[in-house]
């Protein structure tokens, strides 16, 4: 290709770029934010204020300090994150992956940034619902359903995400969690369709992506193994569909940039999507 053409090209692309409507599908980080007991603590703090230290022309600058575990707000599972029988994906031998301080195979540094074809697959409206009832397993035929309906076939290499609904519930941290209701979401058969249908990515509204009965909490996440351990699809949890399925925004491009830390088991997102 020509360096002109690819100017013509580029400029096309901007321009494209420029009239669409961006959905942040990411979730505000502050103290107190709805998240996994299983996890570290979001916390963040300003460690220089104004006039800590004042240079001699006046000027003053603040700065922060941030610790937060790496599943804390919307964030990206690295494969790593989920064995079964002491395996990862692969079969890569978990104990030898996490001898040093990082996983030297399978973290989140291997995750390359995405960009392409997302699909938004609404529950809600599909059941005529506003939110799914805690514990409610999205079944197959669900999700089939939801596809019909919208009319936007999955096609391998797709990022795929699924409301529930239960995003309405994320600024209560205590609801969102669902310890005693449960929490809706895909379970192992809804896993092994996503994966049938050569998804790239899937996600979800949730902290936990799938069906977590009343009570129950995270004594079994069969989706994670599915997905994580058996099939190579990363998974994206606590995203912010709501605006999206409230515009009848089905099919998009997704942008997924993660922190790139070397060896670690997820990182936080902000996810794009662009109609």
């Amino acid at each position: 290709m020509s360096s002109s053409s690819q100017s013509v090209s580029t400029a096309g692309l901007i321009d494209l770029v420029a009239q669409a409507t961006v959905y942040d599908l990411g979730r505000t980080l502050r103290n107190g934010v709805a998240q996994s007991p299983n996890h570290p603590q979001f916390h963040h703090c300003l460690d220089r204020r104004h006039g800590d230290r004042v240079r001699a022309d006046g000027g003053s600058a603040a700065a922060d300090l941030l610790t937060t575990g790496c599943h804390v707000g919307t964030h990206v599972d690295a494969l790593a994150h989920v064995s079964h029988q002491g395996q990862l994906y692969g079969g890569v031998d978990a104990a030898e992956a996490q001898a040093g301080d990082s996983f030297t195979v399978l973290g989140i540094h291997e995750l390359s940034p995405f960009v392409g074809r997302g699909v938004l697959l609404d529950i809600p409206g599909l059941l005529d619902v506003e939110i799914c009832e805690g514990g409610h397993e999205i079944t197959v035929a669900e999700l089939e359903n939801a596809v019909a309906r919208q009319g936007t076939p999955i096609q391998p290499g797709d990022a795929v995400l699924v409301r529930s609904g239960w995003g309405a519930h994320f600024d209560d941290p205590e609801r969102y969690l669902g310890t005693d209701t449960g929490v809706p979401g895909v379970g192992e058969a809804g896993a092994r369709w996503l994966a049938d249908q050569g998804a790239a990515l899937a996600g979800a509204d949730t902290l936990a992506f799938e069906c977590l009965p009343a009570g129950q909490g995270h004594a079994l996440l069969p989706a994670h193994r599915v997905l994580l351990v058996e099939e190579g699809i990363n998974i994206i949890e606590a995203l912010d569909l709501d605006r999206l399925a409230a515009d009848e925004v089905y099919e998009f491009v997704f942008v997924l940039s993660h922190l790139n830390i070397y060896g670690a088991t997820g990182a936080p997102v902000r996810p794009l999507a662009l109609a």
